[in-house]
């Protein structure tokens, strides 16, 4: 085995999980236990594996898990695409102080394990999240929890409530994919940029499952600096709300690196879930008259998600279910201002955290649509 230094991707599980050590440790205040939770091989009675390799060998779930008073409500995190739980790191301690915070990184990515990913359709692509998600419910025992997803992440907590409403109280979607409608006028741009040049080069790359991290394995030592540029203009002169310091970029730059850089697994999704331009194969737009769990969506006021796909969701749903801007917040909203994400989750979690949730005015800077 090479040293990491000498090696061309200076990356590994155990550097994954070491980047998440430092980054929580360094950044968050409130005691926590991370496990890899067992979740077999393959769901009985499912229609596909999670995997179709040489090995039958048990798929692991990396979880944190943090320290809460008794009779909290449990918060289950999903992050997104191209991303783990340690993005959350800004929101665990005050979430944490209110909730049973559960963080995951969804099979695939972050920490857990990357099993070779030979999903070819929609179905198949959609029940290696959903089904490893239930297996990990089922080996955490819970049930009764609040599930709070991103982006990504918050099309895969929809499509699991979708399919096991009976567990989930309540349904947080985060800036989440699947609401947007592609018909609507004011994408029509997308399907002119597809008719040029570029589109077509675009379009075939996506559909050849081209991601954002080959391009980082592919440039070996130096992708850590390709990284660096990234986090620094996102989340720091381009930063929608509040810029990340010193400590927490070389924090957040080091672990999201080794969680991009690791063996592709989850990541070659994406084109069985969305057509080029992001808009789902399986709209979840289409199916708000089947919602069954309590909903409340979130978005930062200067989210490229569009919001009004979930107000549209809304008039079709028959369950309850809110829409909240958070101003100085983009997609990352939870990084760029964690303090009115807080009182985002908090309010739309009221019924669980307050003897008169009734009576909770609108948090100031919250816009309720």
């Amino acid at each position: 085995m090479w040293p990491s230094a000498l090696r061309w991707i200076p990356t590994s599980v155990d550097h994954i999980i070491s980047s998440e050590k430092r980054l929580l440790a360094a950044l968050v205040k409130t005691p926590y236990t991370q496990e890899q939770v067992n979740i077999g091989s393959g769901p009985p009675g499912s229609k596909v594996r999670w995997f179709r390799s040489s090995s039958n060998e048990p798929r692991f779930i990396n979880t944190v898990t943090f320290n809460s008073k008794e009779d909290s409500p449990t918060l289950v995190m999903v992050h997104g695409y191209a991303a783990s739980q340690g993005f959350f790191f800004r929101n665990f301690d005050a979430l944490a102080s209110r909730f049973r915070v559960i963080a995951i990184d969804q099979l695939g990515w972050g920490g857990s394990s990357r099993p070779d990913f030979t999903c070819k359709s929609t179905e198949e692509t959609e029940a290696w999240f959903i089904d490893s998600f239930e297996e990990w419910r089922k080996a955490k025992n819970l049930t009764n929890f609040i599930l709070l997803g991103h982006s990504f992440g918050g099309y895969v907590a929809a499509k699991y409530a979708l399919k096991h409403p009976e567990h989930v109280r309540h349904l947080v979607l985060v800036g989440s994919a699947g609401f947007t409608n592609e018909t609507d006028p004011k994408n029509e741009w997308i399907n002119r940029f597809r008719r040029t040049w570029k589109g077509a080069v675009m379009s075939h790359l996506w559909e050849s499952n081209f991601t954002p991290q080959k391009i980082i394995r592919g440039l070996g030592p130096w992708g850590p600096n390709l990284v660096r540029t990234y986090t620094s203009a996102r989340f720091g002169v381009r930063s929608h709300g509040t810029t990340l310091n010193e400590d927490e970029a070389k924090m957040l730059t080091d672990y999201i690196y080794h969680t991009l850089a690791a063996k592709a697994s989850g990541e070659l999704c994406l084109k069985y879930i969305f057509s080029f331009g992001a808009f789902a194969r399986s709209p979840l737009l289409q199916r708000a008259s089947e919602w069954k769990v309590p909903t409340t969506f979130i978005y930062g006021t200067t989210d490229w998600m569009d919001y009004e796909g979930a107000v549209e969701a809304r008039k079709s749903m028959n369950v309850p279910c809110e829409v909240i801007r958070v101003p100085q917040g983009g997609h990352f909203v939870f990084i760029d201002n964690p303090d009115g994400f807080h009182s985002a989750v908090i309010y739309a979690c009221r019924k669980f955290l307050s003897p008169e949730p009734d009576n909770q005015p609108v948090p100031e800077g919250l816009m309720l649509v």
